[in-house]
């Protein structure tokens, strides 16, 4: 069984185990969330941590950054590195110019709704090379400027992702996804989480609403047992929450 991480480095770890293991069984278009919203903060700095996973598989990844300003910002601080770093760029940019035949791999960095068109291109010619998008921010409601058609495309590119890797904090309690285990919600407890559901497909909505109402005890009037002591992940959010500020 999948354990919850108990820090941001056990959580980056376990999302690298992951992703390796699903590579390793032939899965080569996945993404990788860490669902924080303050997380992009530190999205070049989760990508370098990235790197070694495709190196020890023996392929060369080329690092895709959504504009030419943080992808220049990674040249500076990464310095003399043996793998390309480029921008996604937009949808006057040829895809071909950025997807080549010697290409061993790809990281995505932060890609948002913005850029689905060029992703989703970009994706299609990697064919069977892996392709993985870290911390994507396609389903990020405060994208502007992507109407239905551009929510259409988002849905369907999507659909042909697996998530290999997931964690997101909700209230007094965390849904989790580590390839190749099972969907699985977790509730605070005191200082630690229990594991109270494992799912086929991701929990969302009111179907996670009733699985957190059914293990709090929650009653028709919505009341709930008094809160306890947050956990790991609750903390975490109120520390990336203060560095953002």
């Amino acid at each position: 069984m999948t354990e919850l991480p108990k820090t941001l480095e056990e959580a980056i770890a376990q999302a690298k185990e992951a992703t390796q293991a699903a590579l390793n069984d032939g899965r080569t278009k996945l993404q990788v969330e860490l669902v924080f919203p303050e997380i992009a903060l530190q999205a070049q700095s989760i990508a370098q941590q990235f790197i070694p996973l495709f190196e020890h598989l023996g392929v060369q990844p080329k690092v895709f950054f959504p504009d030419t300003g943080a992808a220049a910002l990674a040249r500076r601080d990464w310095g003399d590195v043996p793998f390309k770093i480029d921008d996604v760029g937009t949808s006057r940019t040829p895809v071909e110019r950025k997807i080549k035949p010697e290409d061993e791999a790809f990281l995505l960095v932060a890609p948002s709704a913005v850029e689905v068109a060029q992703v989703e291109k970009m994706s299609n010619l990697a064919g069977d090379r892996p392709f993985v998008l870290l911390n994507p921010q396609m389903e990020d409601v405060n994208i502007v400027g992507i109407g239905y058609a551009g929510r259409k495309l988002r849905d369907r590119f999507l659909s042909t992702i697996e998530s290999c890797y997931y964690l997101r904090p909700v209230e007094g309690a965390a849904v989790l996804r580590s390839y190749p285990s099972l969907w699985q919600v977790w509730l605070e407890t005191d200082d630690e989480y229990q594991l109270i559901a494992e799912e086929p497909q991701r929990p969302v909505g009111e179907a996670l609403d009733q699985i957190l109402a059914k293990a709090t005890g929650t009653n028709a009037s919505g009341e709930t047992a008094p809160s306890k002591k947050p956990g790991f992940l609750t903390n975490l959010q109120r520390i990336l929450n203060a560095i953002s500020r």
